[in-house]
């Protein structure tokens, strides 16, 4: 992702983001990588992300730097009248909304799809939550590890090591974070072609239990069933990184001619030919194959293994430590929080790549600017200001991206 080189696909679309923790401001921070002009409206205290861990700045944790980037900050009292007066009026300004609260809190702010379909006919009306909104359980709270719990993944990594096991990433909140911007982007497509709006909605845990089908389903899909749930390769103790003489490695033969390979380099001739290698069955004997695999590498070096897995195209990889994958990451200079690390945009584009337009905002950093284009003079800015309805940085950051190191 290069500094301020490109404007994006999605220019010119502006994008209100009521969400907070990650999974939206996950979503919000890609479409902003896109080139939308992404309105994030915190309290005036700052979103919860920006506390989420140690930083060098009290408004920015690491977490807060990237996932605040190419956004402008909205700093509103949603519990004043005019704080709710000033986020309906940016509303109409926009033509995505996006939110994560439930139906309850939206009733009360009058932020429905109805509401919000009065203000802007045409709005492309994000919601995600926990749970269905036609379901009983819609104004529950459901976070990342109520949601891997619920979905089916904590059950199967208790089918390996026997005790339910939530995953050591916020799994749920990104994945469903993707969705988002895939279901935003396919109403901003429908829109583009009919001129019409419509509110898309993104339960948690629906996103994350068809997530987790997609191969766990396994035989327990068919009527009747052939079998039991769980993709049988990846529910072995046997899968993962591998000891070696001096480390740990990750090598997955995918074929039998990979398998044999292995097999010749471990001096196990015996096993070449074995009919648990043979194509079409080693899906179902991955445990006993994973178990050959580890006593075999374990006779070699790291890296006597990367060369040979590379000389006979058999799929390998080292194990990288976070720090390690952190320091791949290009440094950016922030006037308020100084160097960090920036989480680059994993897509590449031929023609529209993502671009690292604005660093993360100081909280209520772009409120007044917001305000004005949406049509307060600077009397009535002030008069919110000193009602406590909104917050003005008390020194505006320059946030134009700097020279990376």
């Amino acid at each position: 992702m290069k500094a301020g080189e490109t404007v994006g696909a999605l220019q010119g679309i502006r994008v209100l983001d009521l969400t907070s923790i990650v999974m939206g401001p996950f979503a919000t921070q890609q479409l902003g990588d896109l080139g939308a002009d992404v309105i994030f409206v915190e309290p005036l205290e700052g979103s919860m992300n920006r506390r989420m861990g140690p930083g060098s700045h009290p408004q920015f944790s690491g977490i807060a730097l990237n996932l605040l980037r190419n956004k402008r900050s909205l700093a509103l009292d949603l519990k004043s009248a005019g704080g709710r007066q000033a986020l309906r009026r940016v509303l109409a300004t926009c033509e995505v909304f996006v939110t994560n609260l439930r139906p309850q809190p939206l009733k009360r702010l009058s932020l429905s799809y109805e509401d919000a379909a009065a203000i802007r006919p045409d709005i492309v009306y994000c919601q995600a939550q926990g749970f269905r909104t036609d379901s009983e359980r819609a104004d529950d709270p459901a976070y990342d590890d109520i949601i891997q719990a619920e979905s089916g993944l904590a059950d199967a990594a208790r089918r390996i090591g026997g005790i339910p096991t939530i995953a050591p990433t916020i799994l749920a909140d990104k994945v469903c974070g993707m969705a988002i911007v895939q279901c935003i982007l396919a109403a901003l497509v429908h829109h583009e072609r009919t001129g019409v709006g419509q509110r898309v909605e993104v339960p948690m845990l629906d996103v994350m239990q068809a997530f987790i089908l997609v191969e766990h389903g396994a035989d327990a899909v068919a009527r009747p069933d052939t079998g039991p749930a769980g993709y049988s390769r990846v529910l072995t103790k046997e899968r993962g990184p591998q000891q070696t003489l001096d480390g740990w490695i990750n090598i997955l033969p995918y074929s039998t001619v990979a398998y044999e390979a292995m097999f010749r380099a471990g001096g196990r001739e015996d096993l070449i030919g074995d009919p648990r290698a043979k194509s079409g069955a080693l899906l179902r004997n991955a445990e006993f194959l994973y178990a050959q695999l580890r006593l075999i590498i374990a006779t070699r070096t790291t890296a006597e293994w990367l060369a040979y897995c590379k000389a006979h195209n058999i799929p390998v990889g080292t194990i990288s430590r976070l720090e390690e994958v952190v320091s791949r990451m290009p440094i950016e200079h922030h006037p308020a929080a100084g160097a960090y690390r920036s989480v680059t945009s994993p897509v590449i584009y031929d023609r529209t790549p993502a671009c690292l337009r604005r660093l993360a905002p100081v909280v209520g950093q772009h409120t007044s600017e917001i305000l004005r284009e949406t049509g307060y003079s600077e009397a009535e800015i002030q008069r919110l200001h000193e009602a406590g309805a909104i917050k003005l940085a008390e020194q505006e950051v320059s946030v134009a991206p700097a020279t990376r190191d």
